[in-house]
């Protein structure tokens, strides 16, 4: 049934150009509180979200949402650990680093965190779910199940999924925070995207890292650029596999999950060599080494 009470919000982002208006924090909070109580029909919450998508969402919307979003996540803190937000459409071409990652900085006593859930819109890949769901994990990888640290964002899966398409959910998702982890890193497929990250999570890491990374994600595959921020500053860096030596040629074609999880059970060297990269990069953040170079030569 229709909740009247909600039009105003629907208003704001579904009367046309014209029309349609940003909304406060406070607003777009109340629309979300709404939402997440049950009190409004799956059709007006298809109808806001690709409203607000193509509206478009502001840094003042998006920074409101992901500061309620974080205080509905379960929390468990795990000391010495760093979040890895990958996009919840997943990967379609190549195969997960996580578990690599993590076999290789166990030694150095860090932590990985992970967060997913079943497949979101609009690209039909492999999931980070998926992946853990099949695996056996590292004690010192921890992945945390939506459903379960906040089951209000994963409930309206059925509903992304109907609409098929990205929303802005897309964007606020990636980083959960589930272990007040002190440092994180995500990806992004367009570099004004970094802003919108910067925006909504720069308050809640001591150290966040925004890679251009593989499909979106922030995995390393070949010659990119990323943003650490810290203390109200961006360095923008490019970093390049082939200074490394690392040769490995990134696939285009989609492959299953079944063939996913055969490259990570059995990695080829080079793909081993990008995951010490991606490692070095962690491990660095983590002030275990005093550059990116000396983080890889440590790990090689």
């Amino acid at each position: 049934m229709t909740n009247d009470n909600f039009t105003p919000y629907l208003k704001a982002v579904a009367t046309g150009a014209k029309h349609n208006y940003d909304m406060t924090a406070q607003q777009i909070t109340e629309a979300f509180e709404m939402i997440f109580r049950g009190s409004v029909s799956p059709e007006q919450i298809g109808a806001f979200l690709v409203g607000w998508r193509l509206k478009p969402e502001t840094n003042t919307e998006l920074e409101a949402v992901a500061k309620l979003f974080d205080s509905l996540v379960k929390k468990q803190t795990i000391e010495n650990s760093c979040e890895l937000g990958y996009p919840y459409d997943g990967k379609r071409n190549n195969p997960y680093m996580y578990i690599q990652i993590a076999q290789i900085l166990q030694p150095h006593g860090i932590n990985i965190v992970i967060t997913g859930d079943k497949l979101q819109p609009g690209k039909s890949g492999v999931t980070a779910k998926d992946i853990a769901d099949n695996s056996t994990l590292p004690s010192n990888l921890h992945f945390f199940d939506r459903a379960k640290v906040f089951k209000q964002l994963s409930s309206l899966t059925d509903i992304r999924n109907n609409l098929g398409i990205r929303t802005g959910l897309n964007t606020i998702e990636r980083l959960a925070n589930p272990a007040n982890s002190a440092v994180a890193i995500t990806g992004v497929f367009h570099k004004p995207f970094m802003q919108k990250y910067q925006a909504m999570f720069q308050n809640r890491y001591k150290k966040l890292v925004i890679v251009k990374g593989n499909e979106g994600t922030q995995e390393i595959y070949s010659k990119t650029l990323l943003w650490t921020i810290q203390d109200g500053k961006t360095i923008e860096q490019k970093i390049d596999p082939a200074r490394y030596g690392i040769t490995y040629r990134k696939s285009w074609d989609s492959i299953t999950l079944e063939q996913s999880l055969q490259m990570i059970q059995n990695p080829t060297e080079d793909f081993l060599s990008l995951a010490r990269l991606n490692s070095a990069l962690v491990l660095y953040l983590m002030d275990k080494a005093k550059s990116i170079d000396e983080a890889y030569e440590r790990l090689s």
